[in-house]
């Protein structure tokens, strides 16, 4: 084996930036030579449960060593599937006496809100919830300090029990961190492998659920995610890679690989994380700073609001239920409608489509490996949108046999619901796209936003729907990015690198130490500047934001507070909070005290980015077409004429019906839109009038 040590002449000759996205179906990589400013893209199969593997496929297809990559950023769903699926290290919680069950009461609810049964099993089973004599009260105290040999006893006994991780989770440690840091040196003193979170190190903020899930699914998840991490790199550099390996969080900011490996928790949702930054910079240089995108995969369709420019993070979100991670996050609405989403009838008659899918492997019908269930893929291969006789994926998977994507509808929707099997397929695609735009209003009208006032962005497989997206919401414009189905991978190349910390302070504003906090501000400074130093990466500038969680006396939810450096005074942080509580409601409350919660910030090392320009076509002349398609669609046949789509030059415009073909995706454009090919290679969609069926 390979020492891995790469000379400083080669590394000074390392030219390429390769973003790495691996979904169940593909691997995606976005490769930008920094020498030329020239991108490309490369896709090869995923290998499930081996996505090392996969991953070193596509590396080898990058360059002939990879000795000339600079730099690898990859957004991964290792630790979202592992979470999904349960496959988590044996796992263990010592904890204070009387809280062992915290994890399994939450918040007092419940899978189903409507019904007399539910069932929720934890990620750590009670036999593996330990307690131990220690308190701190909520203002800090010491009540009871922390028995360190029951910690120990305890630390064994959960080894004994063939435990690889534990967290240690004392209540109140927001507040006082003080016995929860002894214990945790206790373990660390017993415990074999580096495999031990702190609760307070993960989320030294209020409430007790929401700090014990967090911690607990970091400590499940260091061994599956540090083991894949530190095989990957140890891969890489045995190839020559002298580089830097980044990885993406789930705030769309980058980390190093160690830092994943000490809080896995913050790759949650890495991989959509990275699909929604991208799309936010190629909308922002388009011209677009409103944009709505959606991420059509095999399983799930991925929905996430921009709003002038900058993507919407949330505080946390839940992986499924009872799973919580309370860490910053884009803000992204997941629901069970991708191209293997299964079409099926209920007992009442009712058309379903998903969350139910067939994935990747058997996959939709029409793959010819067994599955004989129909799918929003099927549907679209019956209906023409996909054509049945050209291989996906540039090449990587063979021609599809659309009769089985009949044989599929008919048995299973068609003759169940007496339509014709045309007609139910169209009737498949119309439940999925129901189902799509519903997700677009949970993260628009829901929140105060007119979907109508923003566009549409398209990616993954969903420029095949980008049609019928606009005409479900009535988004004005959709915009289909150059290399859809690689939008995640392009992402990774774009992002920053960022870290967040939280702190709970809970005092009324007219009480808060204003010197303390400014301290307080300086040393999450120190801490999260030492995670940007620790990854070797040059930056443009480092950016940092202040934010504050705050609430009028008497209220359970919190406003956060955008505070500047220089405005951190006891006028300038009602000032700021004013500010916000009128923009996000209308109003102020006069004479009720305000409270400040918690204080966030984020650090952020600003990339050198590429100029999007290198994306747009090169050629100047309108080649031929490649023919004509018969594309059923609102319940009769069309012709259809077909393009190579990446060979259309600036300017060109398209009328529907059209089918625009590239390695990476199909785009239906239907009767009554047409698209225009802008500076950036976008394809920028708009309705005709009243033409849109």
């Amino acid at each position: 084996m390979s020492s891995g040590k790469v000379s400083d002449k080669a590394l000074s000759e390392a030219s390429y930036v390769v973003g790495v996205d691996v979904g169940g179906t593909f691997t995606d990589l976005f490769v930008l030579d920094e020498r030329d400013g020239s991108a490309r893209i490369v896709k090869v199969p995923s290998t499930r449960g081996e996505e090392a593997r996969g991953f070193m496929n596509g590396v080898a297809r990058v360059a002939d060593s990879a000795g000339q990559i600079a730099t690898i950023v990859h957004g991964t769903t290792v630790g979202t599937n592992a979470l999904l699926e349960r496959k988590v290290a044996r796992t263990g919680i010592i904890t204070t006496r009387g809280f062992r069950d915290v994890l399994e009461m939450r918040r007092r609810d419940r899978p189903q809100t409507w019904g007399l049964r539910g069932s929720f099993e934890p990620i750590v089973p009670r036999n593996l919830r330990l307690e131990v004599d220690e308190r701190v009260l909520a203002d800090g105290t010491v009540h009871t300090p922390v028995d360190i040999e029951q910690v120990k006893a305890q630390a064994r006994a959960l080894l004994e029990a063939g435990c690889e991780a534990v967290c240690v989770f004392f209540i109140n440690t927001y507040a006082n961190p003080a016995n929860e840091q002894a214990a945790v040196a206790a373990v660390r003193s017993v415990w074999p492998n580096p495999h031990v979170t702190a609760a307070s190190e993960v989320l030294p903020e209020i409430r007790e659920f929401e700090r014990c899930s967090t911690a607990t699914l970091n400590a499940a998840l260091q061994p599956v995610v540090g083991s894949y991490l530190e095989r990957l790199e140890g891969d890489l550099r045995t190839q020559g890679f002298g580089g830097e390996l980044l990885i993406v969080q789930s705030n769309g900011g980058v980390m190093s690989r160690q830092t994943a490996c000490d809080v896995p928790v913050r790759t949650a949702l890495s991989g959509p994380a990275a699909g929604v930054i991208a799309c936010a910079a190629i909308a922002r240089a388009a011209g677009f700073p409103d944009v709505i995108t959606g991420d059509m995969g095999g399983t799930s369709f991925d929905v996430s609001l921009v709003a002038k420019g900058e993507a919407a993070l949330a505080a946390q979100t839940a992986i499924e239920f009872g799973m919580v991670v309370r860490s910053p996050m884009i803000q992204i609405e997941t629901i069970g409608a991708g191209g293997g989403s299964i079409a099926s009838v209920d007992a009442s008659g009712m058309l379903q489509v998903g969350p139910e899918s067939a994935g990747s492997i058997p996959g939709p019908a029409c793959y010819g490996r067994g599955n004989t269930r129909p799918t929003v893929t099927d549907a679209n291969v019956l209906l023409g949108r996909i054509a049945a006789d050209r291989p996906l994926g540039g090449g990587l998977l063979a021609a599809m046999d659309a009769q089985k994507s009949r044989d599929a509808i008919e048995t299973h929707v068609a003759q169940p619901l007496s339509l014709d099997v045309m007609a139910a397929a169209e009737a498949i695609l119309t439940v999925a796209n129901a189902k799509m735009a519903g997700a677009v209003r949970v993260v628009s009208i829901e929140r105060g936003h007119d979907p109508r006032q923003f566009a549409y962005m398209p990616f993954g497989g969903g420029a095949l729907h980008v049609c019928a997206m606009m005409r479900e919401v009535g988004v004005g414009t959709g915009i289909v990015p150059r290399y859809p189905g690689v939008t995640s991978a392009l992402g990774c190349v774009m992002a920053d690198m960022r870290h967040d910390a939280v702190q709970t302070l809970n005092k009324p504003l007219v009480d808060l130490d204003v010197a303390d906090l400014r301290q307080r501000v300086a040393t999450l400074a120190a801490t999260c500047q030492q995670r940007l130093d620790s990854a070797g990466v040059k930056f443009v500038e480092v950016q940092e934001i202040i934010a504050l969680d705050m609430l009028y006396a008497g209220q359970t939810h919190t406003v956060q507070v955008p505070v500047a450096a220089d405005a951190l005074s006891h006028e300038g942080i009602r000032a700021a909070f004013e500010a916000a509580y009128r923009a996000a409601f209308g109003r102020v409350l006069e004479g009720i005290a305000v409270r400040v919660m918690n204080l966030r910030y984020a650090r952020v090392g600003v990339r050198p980015k590429f100029d999007l320009t290198v994306l747009a076509p090169q050629t100047t002349t309108v080649n031929p077409s490649l023919g004509v398609q018969r594309v059923f669609h609102a319940g009769r046949w069309w012709d259809a004429v077909r393009h190579a789509r990446l060979d259309l030059p600036v300017g060109t415009r398209v009328d529907g019906p059209a089918i625009l073909e590239q390695p990476d995706t199909t785009v239906w454009l239907e009767p009554g839109f047409s698209a225009t090919v802008d500076p950036l290679g976008n394809l920028l969609v708009r309705a005709d009038g009243e033409g849109a069926a």
